[in-house]
Order: structure tokens, then sequence, then C-alpha cells
């Protein structure tokens, strides 16, 4: 909140004038700001406001004793000002800003006791030890507060020492304007390093999750654009084929009739339009990947070719096992094509993470559901560092989603993990060359 207000006192093209309106209204803002506590670890997350209340205590207690034994003031009103100093500084973690004031004038009051009992070289208006004890409101209120505020803290409580030196010094005292100026100049100083330090590693979390949420978005958006190719080569495959039939299906029939004709040729003219339409949309992103094996060039893979797949794996060093259950069936390309990268990334996942494990890949035709495990025991030794996004269970889910089917992903007992997938045989929303086939 703070910062918003420094940010806000900042007039266009850097001002000086709201600046310093935006700097005055701060040092007269009484506001709650909490002193914040540790993070880590968490049984030390309130040390802070512990060591501040010792603080408190010690510096209220020697103030008393320096004002009674070294200035010889043994006035009951002077043991309520050293009260009120203590209190000043356990103030100040809630309203730090408030708490300077109080703490200013109370030394005020103290300077105003203490007047007539200076001695020969005692300094005055700060004693030696009332100097640090104002420098912990300094710390405090520069922990909380802009720069500039800082700044002006300081300023203050230096001119205010400088004022009461020139208008009411003893003549045998001391002054203590140079020491105010180094000790609240070094409180002040050291408040903006933590400060600084404080802010940059809030903005470093949060530009941490930031990064992680556009890395998982980037990757989401990439394998859709990888099943958006892959869906391409299986649609224009149909619409191809509804164009050649169309065109053929004249010459199949003896003596077409003119409106046969005609419809089989709006047929044919619709599907190259489609056609046309869908590589115009989609066929851009074969530019972006040449070498990618979804291109035309490369056939979409199917449960048909899962055998060398798994050779393949075995040849990497990993122990696999296959189990198929049901009545194998070529299924819509659809659902062969995700179940094929489902159970591909599943294994490329055990190699990465799971090296020396066995794995066991079982796939089980069901009347109207496919369903795909695979499962890999615990690892025989550390996996080395894998160089990937770490988001291939986020590609796996929006396949299976996007068939309407659902993905299980979690670790085992045993020590190992398990990807489980559920297809339907028919995904809701089909293409119609595809239920013109199954029909």
């Amino acid at each position: 909140m703070n910062e918003q207000r420094e940010a806000a006192a900042e007039g266009p093209g850097g001002q000086d004038v709201p600046a310093v309106r935006g700097v005055a209204r701060q040092l007269f803002s009484l506001g709650r700001d909490p002193l914040p506590p540790m993070k880590r670890p968490r049984w030390l997350n309130r040390l802070p406001h512990a060591l501040v209340v010792y603080v408190a205590v010690l510096f209220g207690f020697l103030t008393l004793t320096q004002v009674q034994d070294h200035y010889h003031v043994n006035d009951p009103s002077v043991i309520v000002l050293c009260l009120f100093t203590g209190f000043s500084i356990v103030a100040a973690m809630f309203r730090p800003v408030a708490a300077w004031w109080l703490g200013l004038v109370t030394y005020g009051f103290i300077a105003a006791a203490i007047h007539g009992h200076v001695g020969w070289g005692q300094t005055w208006p700060w004693t030696p030890i009332g100097l640090f004890a104002f420098a912990p409101l300094v710390l405090l209120v520069a922990l909380r507060v802009p720069p500039k505020v800082t700044a002006a803290v300081v300023s203050v409580s230096v001119a205010c020492t400088g004022i009461a030196e020139m208008l009411f010094k003893p003549e045998r005292s001391q002054s203590s304007a140079v020491g105010a100026l180094l000790v609240f100049g070094f409180a002040g100083l050291l408040g903006y390093a933590l400060r600084a330090t404080r802010l940059a590693r809030g903005q470093l979390v949060v530009q941490e999750t930031l990064t992680e949420e556009e890395r998982a978005r980037r990757t989401l958006l990439e394998e859709r654009s990888r099943i958006a190719r892959e869906l391409h080569d299986v649609v224009a495959h149909h619409m191809s084929v509804i164009s050649i039939q169309a065109q053929v299906a004249p010459h199949l029939v003896e003596n077409p009739s003119p409106e046969l004709k005609e419809n089989l040729a709006g047929i044919r003219q619709n599907a190259l339009e489609a056609l046309t339409e869908l590589r115009r949309v989609l066929g851009v992103l074969r530019s972006e990947h040449a070498d990618d094996p979804a291109n035309p060039h490369h056939p979409q893979p199917t449960l048909a070719e899962l055998d060398a797949l798994v050779d393949n794996v075995r040849a990497a060093g990993l122990d696999v096992t296959t189990e198929t259950a049901g009545i194998r069936r070529p299924l819509t390309p659809g659902v062969e094509l995700t179940a094929y990268r489902i159970v591909q990334e599943a294994l490329s996942n055990c190699l990465r993470h799971a090296p020396g494990s066995r794995v066991e890949v079982g796939i089980a035709y069901g009347p109207r559901e496919l369903h795909l495990c695979v499962a890999n025991s615990a690892p025989t030794r550390p996996a080395p560092p894998s160089p990937g996004a770490g988001h291939g269970l986020l590609g796996m889910r929006e396949r299976a989603g996007m068939l309407g089917g659902e993905l299980a992903a979690g670790p085992r007992p045993d020590g190992g993990y398990e990807v489980s997938a559920v297809l339907p045989m028919d995904p809701p929303g089909g293409s119609v060359s595809e239920k013109k086939k199954d029909a």
C-alpha cells in the first residue's frame, strides 16, 4: 500500500511538487501498518516482535537510569516519560509514523526535564542513551515507508535537534546534533536496505509464480497446437475420402439421374471447400513445426504401432510388459491417436523419472470405453536432471478431456507411479465421417 501511495505521489514526468505533497501526507499519516512476521521458519515468525519488545523494555530502563543517575533528575514525571519511551517503540510495530511522532514529543519533554540539570560536557537535548533509544523508531519507520518518507523522518528528527540547540542549549552542555545525524542516518539507511531486500524477495516470488503459470500456459498451448495439427490430418483424410467417393459415385451407377449427379457434385464441392478452409486455418501450424512428426509426410500413429513403441523403450533400458484385454478392434482415428500419445508420454515419463523400474502397460477394450494403464515400480537408481518443462500430465489430461474421457495419475504405495485413462469408444461430437464409417 505504501508503494502504491509513493507511486501515486509522483506526478507526471517526475514532478517534484506532487512528490513533496505525497511525502508530507504520509509523514502525517497515523494509519495502521503492522510489522510483517518472518515467513521462515514458522516457529520464529514472531521473533521480530519479541525483539522489539525486548528493546523497548531495555531502552526504557536505561533511559530512566541515565536521567536519574547522570542528570540527577528524580521527578516522578520522568518515570512516566521513560515509560512512554518504551511504549513508543512497541507502538512502532503497528503504527510506525504515529509512534515516531510520539517518541519525538516524549524526548522533547525529557529534554525539557533535564534542561536545568545538564552538567559540564553532558549532551543535550539528547542523552547518550536517548540517541540509541530513538534509533529503533527511525528503523521501524524506514522498514514500512518509502525512501523519501524515511529521509523526511531523519531530516525532521535532526532538524528538531538543531533548532532546540540553537534556541535553548544550556551553556555547559555538549552538542548532540552530529551524533543524531550519524545515528538516525544509519538507522534510516539500514531500514531502507532491509525494506528493499524484503520487497525484492516478494517481487521475486511473484515473478516465479507468474513464470511457472506462464510456462504451464505455454505448454498447454503447445500441446493444443500439436493436437490441432494431428486432428487436421485425421479430418483432412476423411474429407478427401468423401470428395473422392462423391466424384466416383456417378460412375458406379448405370444411367444416374441429373438430380443424383447434381447432389453428388454438391457434396464433393462442399467437401473440397471444407478441406480448403481447414488447411487455411490449421495449415499454418505446420510451417512453425516443419520437422514435427505430425507433418503431412508422417502418418498418425495408432495402437497398432504400440509394439514398436514398447520395443524402443526396452532398447533404452526399461523393462516393459504389455497386456491386452477384451476384443481388439480398430477405433476411430481420434481415439487411436489419443491412446497412443498417452501411452507414449507415460513411457517417456518412466524413462525420465524412474530409471531401472519395471513398467506394465495395460489396454482393455470394453463395450463402450477403452481403458489404459501405465504403472511403474520404484526406480532403482536416481533420475538424471530432466530438461523438460514438467507438464506432460497436463498434455495427457488435455487429450483425454478433448474426447470426453478422464485421466488420473499419482504415486503408488510401493514407491512407483501410475497413469490411468478412460476414453470413450464413440467420443461426443464426433465427426460425421467417423459416425458414417462406424454405421
